[in-house]
This record gives structure tokens, sequence and C-alpha cells, in this order.
């Protein structure tokens, strides 16, 4: 069954992955980011029949809603919403970390997260839909100091209570959590990590199972060497 999508953060990595995965298996995607001249690439690469760019800064919710406006004149409706749109630290934990980084870190992994899911509820409520959270392992284990951590930390816990706000909608909730993915979000190659297509695996094999299963999070971890 072909399913509307709507990624944000999809201009690279995770989300750019999650795209060309979805239109493999014959699902609609629009996607969103800053940087609309990736986005245009991807659409290009994936076909204006099957694909949207969108121009969004997750972080002005007026932008966020001329987004959702801009799928709905394109789809008929919403199937899946993956709120995936994050941001790393400039440097490691609290005393070395960059003030202006932390606010935009929470700004973009936690109210920019909660802006989308908000917005998206009407819609997936409509189509008994899917919403999926981009955490992370970081939100799963104790990083010194790390505000990173923390805002994952934050999207663990606001899964779940969504997820229990949603109970009896038959909207799903899922929260996926990779560990280190090899990704343009670090400054230097990482031989050892995930690389996003293991990411986008796990996505869709999440979004395609029947609406009777909800899968509430997965873990995506790299095979530990020793």
């Amino acid at each position: 069954m072909t399913k509307n999508i709507l990624i944000t953060g999809a201009s690279s990595g995770i989300g750019a992955a999650c795209a060309r995965k979805s239109v493999e298996a014959g699902y609609k995607v629009a996607l969103a980011a800053r940087s609309v001249s990736k986005l245009e690439a991807l659409v290009e690469e994936l076909g204006s029949e099957n694909a949207l760019a969108i121009e969004c800064d997750v972080s002005d919710p007026d932008a966020q809603l001329k987004m959702f406006s801009q799928v709905l004149e394109r789809f008929p409706g919403l199937d899946v919403v993956f709120a995936n749109a994050g941001l790393g630290a400039t440097a490691m934990g609290t005393e070395s970390g960059d003030i202006d980084n932390f606010r935009e870190m929470i700004l973009v992994n936690n109210f920019a997260l909660t802006v989308t899911c908000k917005l998206a509820i009407p819609h997936l409520k409509a189509s008994k839909g899917h919403l999926l959270l981009t955490g992370s392992r970081a939100g799963n284990t104790v990083l010194k100091g790390s505000v990173y951590g923390a805002t994952k930390w934050f999207v663990k816990g606001y899964a779940q209570n969504l997820a229990a706000e949603l109970a009896g909608t038959r909207v799903r909730v899922t929260n996926i959590e990779p560990g280190m993915v090899d990704t343009a979000f670090f400054d230097e190659a990482k031989p050892d990590a995930l690389r996003d297509d293991d990411i986008a695996n796990a996505f869709i094999y999440t979004v395609s199972q029947p609406e009777t299963v909800m899968i509430a999070d997965i873990q995506v971890y790299p095979t530990p060497k020793n």
C-alpha cells in the first residue's frame, strides 16, 4: 500500500537515506530541511512524481505550519511523519560546551520536535498513521556533562508520554535510537560506525508493520568489535 511520508531533516544523512528507501518501497515522500538546494537534488534523484522538497527551518513554528500546508497541497493525507531534524554538540560536556550551541540543540532537538508532533497529530489521527522520532543511544546512557545526550533523554521520555497520550487513537509512536552513524553529523569518518542505510532499513521495517503492530522503540547499534 502506498504511504505518504513527511521527513524533516531530510537533506542528508539518515533523513535522505530514509527518503531513498521509502521511494524504493513505493511510498511518496515530502522532504523538509533548511538546505533547499540539497533537497532539490534529492528530488531530482528520486523523481518529482515521488518526492516534494520543502524549505523549512523547524525551529520556527510558522515555518512548520507552512510545511504541513505545502504537504497537504500535494498529498491527500499523511500516513507517516518522521521528526528527524536534529543537531549535535560542537564540544564535549557542559563546562567546555558553547552556550549558543546549547540553545540551538535544545531548540531543534526538543522544542521543534514537539511542534512537529503537535502539528502532525490531527493528520495522523485521520489516517491512523505513524509518528516516528529520532532519538539516540545517547538517550540510554550517561555521557559526562553532555547537553546533546540530555536532549535525547528528552526524546526518549517524550516518545513514551506521546504514546500514552495517543493510546486508543490508532496512531503509532516509535522512537528510533541509533548508535553512532557515519554521516556528515561528524567532522571525520567513523569506519566502525553504522551507515545511514542501516537506520533507513530500520525505518522501513517499522513503518511497514501491519496496523496491529506498534514498535515503541527500536535500538540500532554497531556490532561490538570486542
